[in-house]
């Protein structure tokens, strides 16, 4: 038996790289500059918390992958993350705290979906981009598409590496849908199981007769 624990995130300002003015000009156009604050608040909160969760389960960490949303399968991995890390992200601080207690990183996404998926980004948010000087803006099927091959790569990846009696963490953002596409004798749990999306049970388990 291989077991998932799925964990629900939402991305910090430091997870978005180059596109944090972007998405931050956006945000306070719409909805104002405090608001702005209380997110990242709200956010820096959350984060807190999965963290107080995730010790609570006295993991044998040595026996533990870690996946991450957005982190490359390229063999920089630990090196990104410290990056990231360092610029204040609790996310990937969590990542590096748990890998001091022997859990192993892993390479997570196709790289280059993700830099696909980068690119629709910029011109959602009306950067200048090759495609939009082209007038080809991003629709919303390219998005889902777009998603949808991730999620397939992002499963894929945990099929192939988690092994017999290992747990792995999925650090996931909400918009994901991975769990149809794992291996049916991963056990899937979610830590915070009432973000769990609708009509998603964990891989194997038997839809109720009732």
């Amino acid at each position: 038996m291989r077991t998932l624990i799925v964990i629900p995130i939402i991305h910090a300002e430091q997870d978005m790289g180059s596109l944090i003015e972007q998405v931050k000009q956006e945000y306070v156009q719409r909805y104002g500059a405090a608001k702005w604050d209380e997110h990242l608040k709200t956010v820096r909160e959350i984060w807190t918390g999965i963290r107080q969760m995730i010790e609570a389960l006295e993991l044998p960490y040595t026996s533990v992958r870690l996946y991450q949303d957005g982190l490359p399968d390229c063999g920089r991995e630990e090196e990104i993350v410290k990056e990231v890390a360092a610029q204040g992200s609790k996310n990937h601080q969590l990542l590096l705290a748990l890998m001091e207690k022997g859990a192993r990183l892993m390479g997570t996404e196709d790289s280059h979906l993700l830099v696909q998926e980068y690119h629709l980004l910029r011109g959602a948010l009306g950067a200048a981009t090759p495609e939009k000087e082209r007038g080809a803006v991003p629709s919303d099927d390219q998005s889902r598409r777009l998603l949808a091959e991730r999620d397939r790569a992002i499963a894929n990846r945990i099929n192939t590496t988690l092994g017999a009696g290992e747990i792995g963490l999925l650090f996931l953002g909400l918009a994901h849908s991975v769990e149809p596409l794992l291996d049916a004798d991963i056990l899937v749990r979610n830590l915070l199981p009432a973000l769990r999306p609708p009509g998603i049970r964990p891989a194997g388990e038997k839809e109720s007769s009732r």
